[in-house]
Protein backbone atom coordinates (compact mmCIF):
# COMPACT_ATOMS: atom_id res chain seq x y z
CA UNK A 1 0.00 0.00 0.00
CA UNK A 2 1.66 3.20 -1.12
CA UNK A 3 0.64 6.32 0.77
CA UNK A 4 2.07 9.69 -0.17
CA UNK A 5 1.76 13.11 1.42
CA UNK A 6 3.03 16.61 1.12
CA UNK A 7 1.82 18.17 4.33
CA UNK A 8 -0.44 21.10 3.70
CA UNK A 9 -0.59 20.38 -0.02
CA UNK A 10 -3.83 20.23 -1.92
CA UNK A 11 -5.98 22.43 -4.11
CA UNK A 12 -4.99 25.81 -2.67
CA UNK A 13 -4.52 27.81 -5.85
CA UNK A 14 -7.16 30.34 -6.68
CA UNK A 15 -9.22 30.96 -9.76
CA UNK A 16 -12.02 28.96 -11.47
CA UNK A 17 -11.46 25.30 -12.20
CA UNK A 18 -12.23 24.50 -15.82
CA UNK A 19 -13.74 21.29 -17.13
CA UNK A 20 -10.42 20.24 -18.63
CA UNK A 21 -8.68 20.62 -15.29
CA UNK A 22 -11.40 18.63 -13.59
CA UNK A 23 -11.12 15.83 -16.12
CA UNK A 24 -7.35 15.87 -15.73
CA UNK A 25 -7.71 15.58 -11.95
CA UNK A 26 -10.03 12.59 -12.35
CA UNK A 27 -7.65 10.90 -14.76
CA UNK A 28 -4.84 11.42 -12.28
CA UNK A 29 -6.90 9.80 -9.51
CA UNK A 30 -7.88 6.83 -11.64
CA UNK A 31 -4.38 6.26 -12.98
CA UNK A 32 -2.42 3.36 -11.50
CA UNK A 33 0.20 4.19 -8.86
CA UNK A 34 3.37 5.59 -10.39
CA UNK A 35 5.57 5.11 -7.32
CA UNK A 36 7.36 1.75 -7.67
CA UNK A 37 7.58 -0.49 -4.62
CA UNK A 38 11.33 -0.95 -4.82
CA UNK A 39 12.01 -1.85 -1.20
CA UNK A 40 13.86 -5.14 -0.84
CA UNK A 41 12.77 -7.83 1.64
CA UNK A 42 15.81 -6.98 3.72
CA UNK A 43 14.77 -3.32 3.87
CA UNK A 44 11.23 -4.36 4.78
CA UNK A 45 12.54 -6.59 7.55
CA UNK A 46 14.70 -3.79 8.86
CA UNK A 47 11.76 -1.39 8.90
CA UNK A 48 9.18 -3.76 10.36
CA UNK A 49 8.85 -1.62 13.50
CA UNK A 50 11.51 -3.35 15.54
CA UNK A 51 14.21 -1.56 13.50
CA UNK A 52 12.70 1.77 14.54
CA UNK A 53 13.11 1.06 18.22
CA UNK A 54 9.38 0.40 18.68
CA UNK A 55 7.89 -2.28 20.89
CA UNK A 56 5.46 -4.95 19.81
CA UNK A 57 2.14 -3.37 18.71
CA UNK A 58 3.58 0.16 18.62
CA UNK A 59 3.25 0.18 14.83
CA UNK A 60 -0.36 -1.04 15.11
CA UNK A 61 -1.14 1.62 17.73
CA UNK A 62 0.06 4.39 15.45
CA UNK A 63 -2.85 3.61 13.12
CA UNK A 64 -5.50 1.74 15.10
CA UNK A 65 -6.75 1.41 18.65
CA UNK A 66 -8.31 -1.99 18.07
CA UNK A 67 -10.12 -4.19 15.54
CA UNK A 68 -13.48 -5.67 16.56
CA UNK A 69 -15.72 -8.34 15.08
CA UNK A 70 -19.37 -7.91 16.00
CA UNK A 71 -21.98 -10.59 15.38
CA UNK A 72 -25.67 -10.94 16.12
CA UNK A 73 -26.92 -13.37 18.77
CA UNK A 74 -30.64 -14.15 18.97
CA UNK A 75 -30.61 -14.06 22.76
CA UNK A 76 -27.93 -11.45 23.51
CA UNK A 77 -28.34 -9.20 20.49
CA UNK A 78 -25.09 -7.69 19.26
CA UNK A 79 -21.95 -9.13 20.79
CA UNK A 80 -18.23 -8.52 20.36
CA UNK A 81 -17.02 -11.91 19.13
CA UNK A 82 -13.38 -11.01 18.68
CA UNK A 83 -11.05 -8.11 19.42
CA UNK A 84 -7.50 -7.61 18.19
CA UNK A 85 -5.82 -5.01 20.36
CA UNK A 86 -2.45 -3.88 21.76
CA UNK A 87 -3.76 -2.64 25.11
CA UNK A 88 -5.07 -5.61 27.07
CA UNK A 89 -8.62 -5.55 28.41
CA UNK A 90 -8.94 -1.82 27.71
CA UNK A 91 -9.79 -2.57 24.10
CA UNK A 92 -12.32 -5.26 25.09
CA UNK A 93 -14.01 -2.75 27.38
CA UNK A 94 -14.01 -0.18 24.58
CA UNK A 95 -15.48 -2.71 22.16
CA UNK A 96 -18.27 -3.59 24.57
CA UNK A 97 -19.01 0.08 25.26
CA UNK A 98 -19.13 1.16 21.65
CA UNK A 99 -21.45 -1.68 20.66
CA UNK A 100 -23.82 -0.96 23.51
CA UNK A 101 -23.98 2.54 22.09
CA UNK A 102 -23.84 1.81 18.39
CA UNK A 103 -26.28 -0.32 16.39
CA UNK A 104 -24.60 -1.30 13.13
CA UNK A 105 -26.67 -4.42 12.47
CA UNK A 106 -30.07 -3.46 11.21
CA UNK A 107 -33.19 -5.55 11.11
CA UNK A 108 -32.77 -8.28 8.52
CA UNK A 109 -34.69 -7.55 5.34
CA UNK A 110 -34.21 -8.39 1.65
CA UNK A 111 -33.66 -4.70 0.89
CA UNK A 112 -30.38 -4.47 2.78
CA UNK A 113 -28.68 -7.71 1.76
CA UNK A 114 -25.04 -7.63 0.79
CA UNK A 115 -22.10 -5.55 2.02
CA UNK A 116 -22.34 -2.04 3.48
CA UNK A 117 -19.64 0.38 4.62
CA UNK A 118 -20.02 3.39 6.86
CA UNK A 119 -18.32 5.16 9.72
CA UNK A 120 -19.32 6.63 13.06
CA UNK A 121 -17.71 8.81 15.69
CA UNK A 122 -18.00 8.61 19.45
CA UNK A 123 -16.71 10.45 22.48
CA UNK A 124 -13.78 9.03 24.42
CA UNK A 125 -14.61 8.10 28.00
CA UNK A 126 -12.92 10.30 30.58
CA UNK A 127 -9.76 8.77 32.00
CA UNK A 128 -9.36 6.23 29.20
CA UNK A 129 -5.78 5.48 28.25
CA UNK A 130 -5.10 6.18 24.57
CA UNK A 131 -2.91 3.64 22.85
CA UNK A 132 -1.71 6.00 20.13
CA UNK A 133 1.84 6.79 21.20
CA UNK A 134 2.61 10.35 22.13
CA UNK A 135 5.57 10.90 19.85
CA UNK A 136 3.13 11.10 16.91
CA UNK A 137 1.75 14.36 18.31
CA UNK A 138 4.69 16.27 16.86
CA UNK A 139 3.79 14.96 13.39
CA UNK A 140 0.11 15.74 13.87
CA UNK A 141 0.86 19.47 14.15
CA UNK A 142 2.29 19.49 10.60
CA UNK A 143 -0.90 18.10 9.06
CA UNK A 144 -3.77 20.09 7.52
CA UNK A 145 -6.61 20.63 10.00
CA UNK A 146 -8.85 18.06 8.33
CA UNK A 147 -6.24 15.30 8.93
CA UNK A 148 -5.51 16.09 12.58
CA UNK A 149 -6.77 13.63 15.15
CA UNK A 150 -9.15 14.82 17.85
CA UNK A 151 -7.98 13.56 21.26
CA UNK A 152 -11.56 13.52 22.58
CA UNK A 153 -13.05 11.22 19.93
CA UNK A 154 -12.67 7.83 18.29
CA UNK A 155 -13.72 6.92 14.74
CA UNK A 156 -15.29 3.58 13.91
CA UNK A 157 -14.97 2.26 10.35
CA UNK A 158 -17.45 -0.52 9.63
CA UNK A 159 -17.76 -3.23 6.97
CA UNK A 160 -21.14 -4.94 7.52
CA UNK A 161 -22.22 -8.09 5.71
CA UNK A 162 -25.75 -9.51 5.65
CA UNK A 163 -26.52 -12.55 3.49
CA UNK A 164 -29.11 -15.30 3.58
CA UNK A 165 -28.06 -18.43 5.48
CA UNK A 166 -30.72 -21.10 6.06
CA UNK A 167 -28.42 -22.94 8.50
CA UNK A 168 -28.84 -20.11 11.03
CA UNK A 169 -31.99 -19.70 13.15
CA UNK A 170 -32.39 -16.07 12.10
CA UNK A 171 -32.04 -17.05 8.46
CA UNK A 172 -29.32 -14.49 7.87
CA UNK A 173 -25.58 -14.21 8.39
CA UNK A 174 -24.97 -10.80 10.00
CA UNK A 175 -21.50 -9.65 11.00
CA UNK A 176 -19.42 -6.47 11.08
CA UNK A 177 -15.68 -5.92 10.95
CA UNK A 178 -14.87 -2.64 12.71
CA UNK A 179 -11.63 -0.63 12.81
CA UNK A 180 -11.39 1.78 15.77
CA UNK A 181 -8.94 4.65 15.31
CA UNK A 182 -8.18 8.21 16.34
CA UNK A 183 -7.29 9.08 12.74
CA UNK A 184 -9.95 10.71 10.52
CA UNK A 185 -8.70 8.92 7.38
CA UNK A 186 -12.15 8.05 6.04
CA UNK A 187 -11.30 6.98 2.50
CA UNK A 188 -8.11 5.24 3.56
CA UNK A 189 -9.67 2.97 6.19
CA UNK A 190 -12.65 2.18 3.98
CA UNK A 191 -10.15 1.10 1.32
CA UNK A 192 -8.33 -1.07 3.86
CA UNK A 193 -11.64 -2.69 4.91
CA UNK A 194 -12.53 -3.43 1.30
CA UNK A 195 -9.24 -5.26 1.08
CA UNK A 196 -9.44 -7.39 4.24
CA UNK A 197 -13.13 -7.77 5.20
CA UNK A 198 -14.36 -10.03 2.35
CA UNK A 199 -11.41 -12.37 2.88
CA UNK A 200 -11.94 -12.33 6.66
CA UNK A 201 -15.56 -13.42 6.35
CA UNK A 202 -14.30 -16.45 4.40
CA UNK A 203 -11.15 -17.30 6.44
CA UNK A 204 -12.02 -15.98 9.91
CA UNK A 205 -9.66 -15.44 12.85
CA UNK A 206 -6.23 -16.49 11.45
CA UNK A 207 -6.68 -14.09 8.55
CA UNK A 208 -7.53 -11.18 10.88
CA UNK A 209 -4.52 -11.89 13.09
CA UNK A 210 -2.27 -11.90 10.04
CA UNK A 211 -3.75 -8.59 8.84
CA UNK A 212 -3.11 -7.00 12.26
CA UNK A 213 0.48 -8.24 12.18
CA UNK A 214 0.88 -6.52 8.79
CA UNK A 215 -0.47 -3.26 10.23
CA UNK A 216 1.98 -3.56 13.13
CA UNK A 217 4.80 -3.48 10.57
CA UNK A 218 3.58 -0.28 8.96
CA UNK A 219 5.71 2.82 9.49
CA UNK A 220 4.12 5.68 11.43
CA UNK A 221 1.79 8.03 9.46
CA UNK A 222 4.43 10.73 9.11
CA UNK A 223 3.65 13.68 6.78
CA UNK A 224 6.02 14.34 3.89
CA UNK A 225 7.01 10.72 3.26
CA UNK A 226 6.03 7.98 0.84
CA UNK A 227 4.88 5.01 2.90
CA UNK A 228 4.54 1.46 1.64
CA UNK A 229 1.83 -0.31 3.62
CA UNK A 230 1.47 -3.97 2.63
CA UNK A 231 -1.73 -5.64 3.74
CA UNK A 232 -2.04 -9.41 3.51
CA UNK A 233 0.74 -9.76 0.92
CA UNK A 234 1.61 -13.19 2.38
CA UNK A 235 -1.79 -14.80 2.99
CA UNK A 236 -3.35 -13.69 -0.27
CA UNK A 237 -2.47 -15.31 -3.59
CA UNK A 238 -0.92 -12.15 -4.98
CA UNK A 239 1.02 -9.40 -3.27
CA UNK A 240 -1.61 -6.65 -3.03
CA UNK A 241 -0.94 -2.98 -2.47
CA UNK A 242 -3.44 -0.14 -2.21
CA UNK A 243 -2.39 3.28 -3.48
CA UNK A 244 -3.83 6.25 -1.59
CA UNK A 245 -2.65 9.86 -1.76
CA UNK A 246 -2.73 11.24 1.80
CA UNK A 247 -4.53 14.54 1.02
CA UNK A 248 -7.45 12.36 -0.23
CA UNK A 249 -7.56 9.83 2.61
CA UNK A 250 -10.30 11.78 4.37
CA UNK A 251 -12.43 12.56 1.33
CA UNK A 252 -15.86 11.29 0.40
CA UNK A 253 -17.57 11.61 -2.98
CA UNK A 254 -18.61 15.22 -2.40
CA UNK A 255 -20.86 15.65 -5.43
CA UNK A 256 -22.63 12.34 -4.88
CA UNK A 257 -23.49 13.44 -1.35
CA UNK A 258 -24.53 16.99 -2.32
CA UNK A 259 -26.21 15.90 -5.55
CA UNK A 260 -29.81 15.90 -4.23
CA UNK A 261 -29.27 19.35 -2.68
CA UNK A 262 -26.59 21.03 -4.83
CA UNK A 263 -28.98 23.89 -5.62
CA UNK A 264 -28.79 24.70 -1.88
CA UNK A 265 -25.11 23.81 -1.32
CA UNK A 266 -24.16 27.42 -0.56
CA UNK A 267 -26.86 27.70 2.11
CA UNK A 268 -25.66 24.43 3.67
CA UNK A 269 -22.09 25.81 3.60
CA UNK A 270 -23.34 28.79 5.66
CA UNK A 271 -25.12 26.54 8.17
CA UNK A 272 -21.99 24.43 8.69
CA UNK A 273 -19.75 27.51 8.86
CA UNK A 274 -21.96 29.02 11.57
CA UNK A 275 -22.13 25.79 13.58
CA UNK A 276 -25.90 25.58 13.35
CA UNK A 277 -27.65 22.42 14.69
CA UNK A 278 -28.22 20.19 11.67
CA UNK A 279 -29.81 16.75 11.21
CA UNK A 280 -29.37 14.50 8.19
CA UNK A 281 -32.15 11.90 7.91
CA UNK A 282 -31.04 9.17 5.51
CA UNK A 283 -32.27 5.69 4.54
CA UNK A 284 -29.03 3.87 5.49
CA UNK A 285 -25.90 4.29 7.67
CA UNK A 286 -23.64 4.62 4.62
CA UNK A 287 -25.68 7.51 3.15
CA UNK A 288 -26.00 9.11 6.58
CA UNK A 289 -22.27 8.98 7.33
CA UNK A 290 -21.17 10.07 3.85
CA UNK A 291 -23.50 13.09 3.86
CA UNK A 292 -22.44 14.25 7.34
CA UNK A 293 -18.76 13.92 6.43
CA UNK A 294 -19.35 15.84 3.19
CA UNK A 295 -20.99 18.67 5.17
CA UNK A 296 -18.08 18.82 7.63
CA UNK A 297 -15.55 18.85 4.77
CA UNK A 298 -17.31 21.60 2.82
CA UNK A 299 -15.75 24.36 4.98
CA UNK A 300 -12.21 23.00 4.57
CA UNK A 301 -9.50 24.24 5.15
CA UNK A 302 -11.37 25.67 8.16
CA UNK A 303 -11.84 23.00 10.82
CA UNK A 304 -15.34 22.19 12.01
CA UNK A 305 -14.95 22.59 15.78
CA UNK A 306 -18.38 21.41 16.95
CA UNK A 307 -19.39 17.80 17.43
CA UNK A 308 -20.55 15.73 14.47
CA UNK A 309 -21.87 12.17 14.38
CA UNK A 310 -21.88 10.52 10.94
CA UNK A 311 -24.17 7.77 12.23
CA UNK A 312 -26.12 8.50 15.42
CA UNK A 313 -28.50 6.03 17.06
CA UNK A 314 -30.79 5.82 20.06
CA UNK A 315 -28.09 3.74 21.77
CA UNK A 316 -25.51 6.56 21.78
CA UNK A 317 -24.70 7.85 25.27
CA UNK A 318 -25.50 11.43 24.18
CA UNK A 319 -28.98 10.50 22.97
CA UNK A 320 -30.80 12.29 25.83
CA UNK A 321 -28.42 15.26 25.68
CA UNK A 322 -29.01 15.81 21.96
CA UNK A 323 -32.77 15.12 21.85
CA UNK A 324 -34.01 17.01 24.93
CA UNK A 325 -36.56 19.75 24.37
CA UNK A 326 -35.80 21.55 27.64
CA UNK A 327 -32.96 23.51 26.01
CA UNK A 328 -31.96 24.69 22.55
CA UNK A 329 -30.42 22.04 20.26
CA UNK A 330 -26.61 21.97 20.57
CA UNK A 331 -24.15 22.90 17.84
CA UNK A 332 -23.82 19.46 16.27
CA UNK A 333 -24.41 17.66 12.96
CA UNK A 334 -26.23 14.36 13.37
CA UNK A 335 -26.68 11.63 10.78
CA UNK A 336 -29.64 9.35 11.59
CA UNK A 337 -31.59 6.52 9.94
CA UNK A 338 -34.12 5.49 12.58
CA UNK A 339 -37.63 6.85 11.73
CA UNK A 340 -38.04 7.50 15.46
CA UNK A 341 -35.80 10.58 15.05
CA UNK A 342 -38.28 12.20 12.66
CA UNK A 343 -40.44 12.88 15.71
CA UNK A 344 -37.74 13.17 18.38
CA UNK A 345 -35.73 15.79 16.48
CA UNK A 346 -38.68 17.61 14.94
CA UNK A 347 -37.86 20.72 17.01
CA UNK A 348 -34.38 21.07 15.45
CA UNK A 349 -34.06 24.19 13.26
CA UNK A 350 -32.42 22.61 10.20
CA UNK A 351 -33.19 19.13 8.85
CA UNK A 352 -32.02 17.55 5.61
CA UNK A 353 -34.09 14.59 4.51
CA UNK A 354 -32.55 12.61 1.68
CA UNK A 355 -33.60 9.54 -0.28
CA UNK A 356 -31.32 6.80 -1.56
CA UNK A 357 -28.10 8.19 -3.00
CA UNK A 358 -27.88 7.25 -6.66
CA UNK A 359 -24.89 5.38 -8.09
CA UNK A 360 -22.35 7.37 -10.09
CA UNK A 361 -23.94 8.66 -13.30
CA UNK A 362 -27.51 8.73 -11.96
CA UNK A 363 -28.86 12.09 -10.82
CA UNK A 364 -31.68 12.22 -8.25
CA UNK A 365 -34.42 14.81 -8.34
CA UNK A 366 -33.44 18.08 -6.66
CA UNK A 367 -35.11 18.59 -3.29
CA UNK A 368 -36.71 21.86 -2.26
CA UNK A 369 -36.31 24.09 0.78
CA UNK A 370 -39.42 23.64 2.91
CA UNK A 371 -40.72 25.14 6.13
CA UNK A 372 -40.26 23.13 9.31
CA UNK A 373 -44.02 23.03 9.95
CA UNK A 374 -44.32 20.87 6.81
CA UNK A 375 -42.07 18.19 8.33
CA UNK A 376 -44.29 15.29 9.34
CA UNK A 377 -43.14 12.21 11.17
CA UNK A 378 -42.76 9.38 8.67
CA UNK A 379 -44.30 10.38 5.34
CA UNK A 380 -42.26 13.54 4.71
CA UNK A 381 -40.68 13.84 1.30
CA UNK A 382 -36.93 14.50 0.79
CA UNK A 383 -36.08 18.15 1.27
CA UNK A 384 -34.22 20.78 3.31
CA UNK A 385 -36.54 21.76 6.15
CA UNK A 386 -35.48 25.14 7.57
CA UNK A 387 -36.56 28.73 8.08
CA UNK A 388 -32.98 29.97 7.63
CA UNK A 389 -32.46 32.89 5.23
CA UNK A 390 -28.95 32.84 3.70
CA UNK A 391 -26.77 35.92 4.13
CA UNK A 392 -25.22 35.55 0.67
CA UNK A 393 -26.87 35.54 -2.74
CA UNK A 394 -26.83 32.20 -4.49
CA UNK A 395 -23.94 31.72 -6.90
CA UNK A 396 -25.69 30.82 -10.16
CA UNK A 397 -22.40 30.17 -12.02
CA UNK A 398 -21.45 27.10 -9.98
CA UNK A 399 -24.99 25.74 -10.35
CA UNK A 400 -24.83 26.16 -14.14
CA UNK A 401 -21.42 24.50 -14.22
CA UNK A 402 -22.64 21.49 -12.23
CA UNK A 403 -25.88 21.26 -14.23
CA UNK A 404 -23.88 21.30 -17.45
CA UNK A 405 -21.78 18.49 -16.07
CA UNK A 406 -24.92 16.48 -15.33
CA UNK A 407 -26.20 17.01 -18.89
CA UNK A 408 -22.84 15.99 -20.35
CA UNK A 409 -22.63 12.99 -18.00
CA UNK A 410 -19.41 14.25 -16.50
CA UNK A 411 -18.04 11.70 -14.00
CA UNK A 412 -19.02 12.23 -10.38
CA UNK A 413 -15.33 12.49 -9.45
CA UNK A 414 -14.91 15.47 -11.80
CA UNK A 415 -18.05 17.11 -10.40
CA UNK A 416 -16.62 16.60 -6.90
CA UNK A 417 -13.38 18.32 -7.89
CA UNK A 418 -15.34 21.33 -9.18
CA UNK A 419 -17.57 21.48 -6.09
CA UNK A 420 -14.62 21.02 -3.70
CA UNK A 421 -12.70 23.85 -5.41
CA UNK A 422 -15.79 26.07 -5.17
CA UNK A 423 -16.17 25.43 -1.43
CA UNK A 424 -12.43 25.93 -0.92
CA UNK A 425 -12.42 29.32 -2.66
CA UNK A 426 -15.57 30.39 -0.82
CA UNK A 427 -14.06 29.47 2.56
CA UNK A 428 -10.73 31.11 1.71
CA UNK A 429 -12.47 34.32 0.63
CA UNK A 430 -14.27 34.33 3.97
CA UNK A 431 -11.28 33.50 6.17
CA UNK A 432 -8.56 35.65 4.51
CA UNK A 433 -9.84 38.97 6.00
CA UNK A 434 -9.88 37.32 9.44
CA UNK A 435 -6.34 36.00 8.96
CA UNK A 436 -5.18 39.45 7.86
CA UNK A 437 -6.71 41.16 10.90
CA UNK A 438 -5.43 38.53 13.39
CA UNK A 439 -1.93 38.89 11.93
CA UNK A 440 -2.10 42.59 12.81
CA UNK A 441 -2.57 41.63 16.48
CA UNK A 442 0.98 40.24 16.54
CA UNK A 443 3.53 42.56 18.25
CA UNK A 444 6.39 43.82 16.10
CA UNK A 445 9.63 41.88 16.34
CA UNK A 446 11.46 44.95 17.60
CA UNK A 447 9.25 44.80 20.71
CA UNK A 448 10.77 41.45 21.71
CA UNK A 449 13.49 41.85 24.32
CA UNK A 450 15.61 38.91 25.56
CA UNK A 451 15.51 40.34 29.11
CA UNK A 452 11.72 40.67 29.33
CA UNK A 453 8.88 38.21 28.98
CA UNK A 454 7.53 37.84 25.41
CA UNK A 455 4.94 40.56 24.63
CA UNK A 456 1.23 39.68 24.58
CA UNK A 457 -1.04 39.63 21.54
CA UNK A 458 -3.44 42.51 21.15
CA UNK A 459 -7.09 41.58 21.91
CA UNK A 460 -9.53 40.83 19.09
CA UNK A 461 -12.05 43.69 18.78
CA UNK A 462 -15.02 42.70 16.58
CA UNK A 463 -15.94 46.26 15.61
CA UNK A 464 -12.33 47.05 14.70
CA UNK A 465 -12.31 43.97 12.48
CA UNK A 466 -15.61 44.97 10.84
CA UNK A 467 -14.11 48.31 9.81
CA UNK A 468 -11.35 46.52 7.89
CA UNK A 469 -13.88 44.75 5.66
CA UNK A 470 -14.74 47.89 3.69
CA UNK A 471 -11.34 47.92 1.96
CA UNK A 472 -9.98 44.41 2.51
CA UNK A 473 -13.11 42.29 2.70
CA UNK A 474 -14.10 39.15 0.75
CA UNK A 475 -15.20 41.28 -2.20
CA UNK A 476 -11.54 41.31 -3.26
CA UNK A 477 -11.52 37.57 -3.95
CA UNK A 478 -15.16 36.50 -4.35
CA UNK A 479 -17.77 37.35 -6.96
CA UNK A 480 -20.63 36.52 -4.57
CA UNK A 481 -22.72 39.42 -3.31
CA UNK A 482 -24.77 39.59 -0.15
CA UNK A 483 -24.66 40.53 3.52
CA UNK A 484 -21.06 39.54 4.27
CA UNK A 485 -21.05 41.78 7.38
CA UNK A 486 -24.05 39.94 8.82
CA UNK A 487 -22.40 36.59 8.09
CA UNK A 488 -19.22 37.68 9.91
CA UNK A 489 -21.18 38.96 12.92
CA UNK A 490 -22.97 35.62 13.19
CA UNK A 491 -19.71 33.68 12.70
CA UNK A 492 -17.93 35.58 15.49
CA UNK A 493 -20.48 34.13 17.94
CA UNK A 494 -20.09 30.57 16.68
CA UNK A 495 -18.05 27.62 18.05
CA UNK A 496 -16.10 27.53 14.79
CA UNK A 497 -14.76 31.04 15.32
CA UNK A 498 -13.98 30.30 18.95
CA UNK A 499 -12.03 27.17 18.01
CA UNK A 500 -10.29 28.84 15.06
CA UNK A 501 -9.22 31.89 17.05
CA UNK A 502 -7.96 29.82 19.99
CA UNK A 503 -5.86 27.77 17.58
CA UNK A 504 -4.46 30.86 15.85
CA UNK A 505 -3.78 32.58 19.18
CA UNK A 506 -1.89 29.51 20.41
CA UNK A 507 0.17 29.37 17.20
CA UNK A 508 1.03 33.07 17.41
CA UNK A 509 1.91 32.83 21.11
CA UNK A 510 4.22 29.93 20.32
CA UNK A 511 5.78 32.01 17.56
CA UNK A 512 6.45 34.80 20.05
CA UNK A 513 8.09 32.28 22.41
CA UNK A 514 10.26 31.04 19.53
CA UNK A 515 11.29 34.60 18.59
CA UNK A 516 12.12 35.23 22.24
CA UNK A 517 14.45 32.20 22.23
CA UNK A 518 16.13 33.49 19.09
CA UNK A 519 16.63 36.88 20.74
CA UNK A 520 18.27 35.17 23.74
CA UNK A 521 20.63 33.29 21.43
CA UNK A 522 21.84 36.51 19.85
CA UNK A 523 22.91 37.92 23.21
CA UNK A 524 26.35 37.44 24.77
CA UNK A 525 25.01 35.62 27.84
CA UNK A 526 28.47 34.81 29.23
CA UNK A 527 29.32 38.51 29.28
CA UNK A 528 26.02 39.20 31.04
CA UNK A 529 26.88 36.69 33.82
CA UNK A 530 30.18 38.47 34.49
CA UNK A 531 28.24 41.58 35.49
CA UNK A 532 25.77 39.80 37.74
CA UNK A 533 25.82 37.75 40.94
CA UNK A 534 25.99 33.95 41.14
CA UNK A 535 22.39 33.82 42.33
CA UNK A 536 21.24 35.75 39.23
CA UNK A 537 23.39 33.53 37.00
CA UNK A 538 21.95 30.33 38.46
CA UNK A 539 18.46 31.78 38.02
CA UNK A 540 19.27 32.52 34.34
CA UNK A 541 20.48 28.96 33.74
CA UNK A 542 17.35 27.48 35.28
CA UNK A 543 15.12 29.77 33.20
CA UNK A 544 17.00 28.90 30.00
CA UNK A 545 16.64 25.18 30.74
CA UNK A 546 12.94 25.71 31.40
CA UNK A 547 12.66 27.50 28.05
CA UNK A 548 14.26 24.55 26.25
CA UNK A 549 11.94 22.10 27.99
CA UNK A 550 8.95 24.23 26.97
CA UNK A 551 10.16 24.34 23.36
CA UNK A 552 10.41 20.55 23.30
CA UNK A 553 7.16 19.90 25.18
CA UNK A 554 5.03 22.32 23.16
CA UNK A 555 6.82 21.69 19.85
CA UNK A 556 7.58 25.38 19.42
CA UNK A 557 8.57 26.44 15.88
CA UNK A 558 12.24 26.84 16.84
CA UNK A 559 15.08 26.09 14.44
CA UNK A 560 17.35 23.21 15.55
CA UNK A 561 20.40 25.49 15.31
CA UNK A 562 18.73 27.93 17.75
CA UNK A 563 18.23 25.15 20.30
CA UNK A 564 21.82 23.95 19.86
CA UNK A 565 23.18 27.47 20.22
CA UNK A 566 21.21 27.99 23.43
CA UNK A 567 22.53 24.69 24.84
CA UNK A 568 26.05 25.90 24.06
CA UNK A 569 25.35 29.14 25.94
CA UNK A 570 24.07 27.16 28.95
CA UNK A 571 27.14 24.88 28.98
CA UNK A 572 29.50 27.86 28.76
CA UNK A 573 27.76 29.65 31.66
CA UNK A 574 27.82 26.52 33.86
CA UNK A 575 31.53 25.93 33.20
CA UNK A 576 32.27 29.52 34.33
CA UNK A 577 30.68 28.86 37.73
CA UNK A 578 32.36 27.30 40.79
CA UNK A 579 32.61 23.49 40.74
CA UNK A 580 30.00 22.94 43.46
CA UNK A 581 27.43 24.92 41.48
CA UNK A 582 28.46 23.16 38.27
CA UNK A 583 27.63 19.78 39.81
CA UNK A 584 24.22 20.95 40.99
CA UNK A 585 23.26 22.56 37.66
CA UNK A 586 24.49 19.62 35.59
CA UNK A 587 22.28 17.28 37.64
CA UNK A 588 19.22 19.41 36.82
CA UNK A 589 19.20 18.15 33.25
CA UNK A 590 16.83 18.79 30.39
CA UNK A 591 14.33 16.16 31.48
Amino acid sequence: MALRDLAGSGPCSRGPLGEAAAAEAVAEREAPPLVPATATPEEDEEDDGRGRGLLRWDGFSAWLHCVCVVGFDLELGQAVEECQWPGGRDAWTLGAELWREKTSIRKASPGCLGDTQFCFRFRQSSGRRVSLHCFLDQFDKDLPVYLKKDPAYFYGYVYFRQVRDKTLKRGYFQKSLVLISKLPYIHFFHTVLKQIAPEYFEKSKPYLEAACNDVDRWPAPVPGKTLYLPIMGVVMKADTHISVILPTVHEVDLFRCFCPVFLHSQMLWELVLLGEPLVVMAPSPSESSETVLALVNCISPLKYFSDFRPYFTIHDSEFKEYTTRTQAPPSVILGVTNPFFAKTLQHWPHIIRIGDLKPAGEIPKQVKVKKLKNLKTLDSKPGVYTSYKPYLNRDEEIIKQLQKGVQQKRPSEAQSVILRRYFLELTQSFIIPLERYVASLMPLQKCISPWKSPPQLRPFFPEEFMKTLEKTGPQLTSRIKGDWIGLYRHFLKSPNFDGWFKTRRKEMTQKLEALHLEALCEEDLLLWTQKHTEVETVDLVLKLKSKLLQADREHLPVKPETVEKLRTHIDAIILALPEDLQGILLKTGMT
